[in-house]
C-alpha cells in the first residue's frame, strides 16, 4: 500500500479486498485443474470408433490417434477390454470438409479447406456401468491446401484432424473442471 495513503483509505482498501476475497473464493473451492477421474479408473479400452459420418474409413484415422494420444498423455493407460477400469466408447458423428481459399481465376476452384470432424464420447465403469464421463460434442479440425486432387490431399488434412480430435477427447476425459 502506498505509504503517504490516508489511514482510512488504507482501512477501506483492505476491506474491500477481503470482502472481495471472501466472496469470490467460495465460488472456487469445487474447481481443481487436473483429473477429476474416480481414483480406481487407471486403465481404460478404446474400442475402434463408431463412424455415423458419410466418409468411409475416418474412424481408422481417428482411433489411432486417440490411443496415441492416451500413450502420450499417460493419465489412463491403454489396455485389453477385459483388464480395463473403464471404456470409452467414441461415435463420429459429423465431417465436414469447408472451402476456405478459392482460385482468383477460377472461383468455383477451391485451393484450400478445413476438415472439421465431430464425435461424442462417453466414458462408462466397467464394474457397475456407471457413466463417467459423458460429452455430446468433441471436435477437431485442420486445413489443407488442395494440391493436385482433391481426395489425395484430404489423406494429408485428415490425420491433423484427427489428431486434434484426440486431443479434445483426452483433454475432456482426464482434465475435467
Amino acid at each position: 500500500m502506498n505509504m503517504h495513503m490516508p489511514a482510512h483509505k488504507a482501512l477501506l482498501m483492505t476491506a474491500s479486498l477481503a470482502l472481495a476475497a471472501t466472496l469470490l473464493l467460495p465460488g472456487c473451492a469445487g474447481y481443481r485443474l487436473g483429473s477429476m477421474l474416480p481414483p480406481d479408473i487407471k486403465t481404460v479400452y478404446v474400442p475402434a470408433f463408431i463412424n455415423k459420418t458419410a466418409e468411409p474409413q475416418i474412424e481408422m484415422e481417428a482411433t489411432r490417434s486417440a490411443l496415441a494420444e492416451f500413450q502420450r498423455d499417460g493419465s489412463l493407460k491403454i489396455v485389453a477390454e477385459e483388464d480395463a477400469d473403464a471404456t470409452l466408447q467414441v461415435k463420429l458423428t459429423d465431417y465436414r470438409l469447408t472451402p476456405l481459399q478459392y482460385d482468383n481465376s477460377r472461383l468455383t476452384a477451391a485451393t484450400e479447406y478445413r476438415i472439421t470432424l465431430y464425435a461424442s464420447i462417453m466414458l462408462t465403469r466397467k464394474s457397475d456401468r456407471k457413466v463417467i464421463v459423458e460429452h455430446p460434442r468433441c471436435y477437431g479440425e485442420s486445413t489443407f491446401p488442395v494440391i493436385g486432387d482433391l481426395s489425395s490431399s484430404k489423406r494429408v488434412g485428415l490425420p491433423k484432424a484427427a489428431k486434434d480430435l484426440a486431443h479434445d477427447i483426452v483433454q475432456k476425459v482426464t482434465e475435467v473442471w
